[in-house]
């Protein structure tokens, strides 16, 4: 857990927390101006101190949906949805030779047709922080509330934003608390709190939405997607009565064929089971290991070796986000107050967190007649958050499908495969749709499928 600031630095950041937004021009590792609208900063939520980016819409922002992004963990940085999946910019990879790693425009970002406030939540990820020892500490239910009260004073702050369409969206971890953010706003409009938020729906990307679903439905994945023989899938679904988690021990049976799955699986890639599995180097000298961790996980390591395309993993990309986010030049540029990060990690794993919320399947069905605009989307070969349990969930909110399984397509070729699905009386609209060959998360593989996915949901056009 990070350490409570001195004193004076308190005393001393106290009178800065009036301002909030400070307009970005240029970004070190950027080549001239950003062609984009991007504003970053603070605002105070109890102790907490909530760092955001703001990127305006490319398209026409005054008539253009706002969007609340979080991004998964719990305590990985919204930053990483900007430059690994949904925002204007990206790095130059294979123009990388050290020092600060170079950036370049992204064409097919969400913000061509959203203005998307991205925010570091909970307390400790990205470059947000406490001013309190107490503060530091956060859970599934803290972030939630937090981020409602911050996304309620940004928009008291931006009232030009008040009559957009407003959603809230979120991807891995996220589908926690995006759901549990969307019931606070539900509730605080029917309660009458100021301002009013014009809110139309949410957005979920490869969600964690209930642990034994979740959990369970690795087994069953493994078994569609030949990983595992029938053998093995028939043995653990009898012994084990299709539950995987929390296993008697003295059940033998049951825990031979769960050990037999893992022997199967634990080299694959889980991210996207099609993909080579990393091995990274530490931080810390003389230490390395082999990982599969995702946004659900840390990502805070330097690469090694060096990027050779015989050898590359799709993780190694992510070593320059720390090399980035940690240059002082780029912390000047995006204006963060000097001593309050150190260091900044893509995803912090020593937040200190209570995951207090094992399903929030019952906010869905509470949110699921409030005449709301829903897609939930996931990559069909993610092993973190299978396709399978986000399926299995969906169907237990009795919701009646409004039009069948079938293809969607982006240059004529299929992209995935989608359903609609519609409440009683037809006031809530869900979508959800698979991106063929996706990983977790979906955009970092597809971007361009994706923002095709996202525009013409948004939009209110069928995929």
């Amino acid at each position: 857990m990070e350490s409570a600031l001195p004193l004076l630095l308190v005393v001393l950041l106290s009178a800065q927390l009036a301002f909030c937004g400070q307009l970005v021009e240029y970004l070190p590792g950027y080549p001239g101006k950003l062609p984009f609208k991007l504003e970053t900063g603070y605002i105070q939520v109890g102790a907490s101190e909530m760092f955001y980016y703001f990127i305006e819409s490319q398209g026409d922002p005054r008539t253009d949906p706002l969007f609340l992004w979080l991004t998964g963990g719990p305590g990985c940085s919204s930053l990483s949805g900007i430059l690994y999946e949904i925002g204007p910019i990206e790095f130059d990879i294979d123009s990388y030779l050290g020092g600060i790693p170079p950036l370049k425009y992204y064409p097919y970002a969400w913000t061509k047709t959203a203005s998307i406030v991205f925010l570091d939540s909970p307390v400790g990820t990205g470059f947000s922080y406490s001013v309190t020892q107490e503060g530091w500490v956060s859970s599934d239910t803290k972030a939630a509330k937090e981020a409602y009260e911050f996304f309620l004073k940004w928009l008291d702050e931006n009232r030009q934003y008040l009559g957009l369409q407003i959603f809230v969206g979120g991807d891995s971890y996220s589908g926690i608390i995006v759901p549990l953010v969307t019931k606070h706003i539900v509730e605080g409009n029917e309660a009458g709190v100021i301002p009013f938020v014009n809110l139309k729906g949410y957005l979920l990307g490869s969600p964690r939405t209930d642990s034994v679903l979740d959990e369970n439905s690795k087994i069953k994945f493994a078994h569609r997607m030949a990983l595992i023989s029938d053998e093995i899938y028939d043995a653990a679904k009898t012994s084990c009565n299709e539950n995987y988690v929390d296993v008697d021990p003295t059940n033998t049976a049951c825990m031979l064929a769960l050990q037999q799955y893992q022997k199967c699986v634990k080299d694959v890639w889980t991210n996207d089971i099609l993909e080579p599995n990393c091995v990274f180097a530490s931080t810390r000298p003389h230490e390395t290991w082999r990982s599969t961790r995702s946004l659900e996980e840390d990502g805070n390591f330097i690469l090694s070796p060096p990027k050779i395309p015989s050898l590359w993993c799709r993780a190694f990309n992510y070593a320059l986000a720390d090399v980035w986010a940690n240059d002082g030049t780029v912390r000047d540029a995006l204006h963060i107050r000097k001593g309050t990060i150190e260091p900044w990690k893509r995803c912090n794993l020593t937040i200190s967190y209570t995951k207090d919320q094992l399903s929030v399947v019952y906010a869905h069905r509470f949110l699921s007649n409030k005449s709301l605009l829903v897609l939930v989307e996931s990559g069909d070969r993610d092993m973190v958050v299978p396709f399978v349990g986000t399926v299995e969930w969906i169907k237990s909110l009795n919701l009646t499908i409004d039009i069948d399984w079938h293809p969607w397509f982006v240059d004529g070729q299929v992209a995935g495969y989608t359903r609609k699905y519609k409440y009683s009386d037809d006031t809530y609209r869900l979508v959800y749709a698979t991106v063929k060959g996706g990983g977790h998360t979906a955009p970092e593989y597809y971007r361009k499928r994706c923002y095709f996915m996202f525009d013409r949901w948004v939009h209110w056009y069928p995929l």
